[in-house]
């Protein structure tokens, strides 16, 4: 599978829904953004996506990512990337395998580039 890795692009995507566009990191998660750096929030989403979204088998797929907690359960809703229902219907990556290396750095990429443009002055 190709990914294109244009961020931007995806994101103008997702706020044309109704329903991804409601969704923002609140202060309390722009703090814990800000508290703990983009390079641990990064290791964070690395290992929500490992852990929870890459695996083939999900017996819980669509019930995975909570809606709150921490600021990239957000992101993932954000950037429909919280679930491998989501992640077909948006993304075009297939259930039933594993994700490859680029398909998860695609989604914790998209998430980072979420969760960066809503605290914008994090570095």
């Amino acid at each position: 599978m190709d990914i294109v890795l244009n961020y931007d692009g995806c994101l103008k995507k997702l706020r044309a829904s109704p329903f991804r566009s409601k969704f923002h990191l609140k202060a309390k998660d722009i703090a814990y953004v800000k508290e703990k750096g983009v390079d641990k929030i990064k290791s964070h989403a690395y290992d929500f996506i490992t852990k929870r979204l890459a695996p083939k088998d999900l017996p819980s797929d669509g019930k995975q990512t909570p809606m709150r907690g921490h600021p990239v359960f957000i992101a993932q809703h954000a950037t429909a990337t919280c679930c491998r229902g989501c992640l077909n219907k948006w993304w075009k990556i297939p259930k039933g395998r594993e994700l490859t290396e680029a398909e998860i750095d695609f989604v914790v990429g998209l998430i980072m580039a979420f969760i960066k443009k809503e605290v914008k002055d994090v570095s």
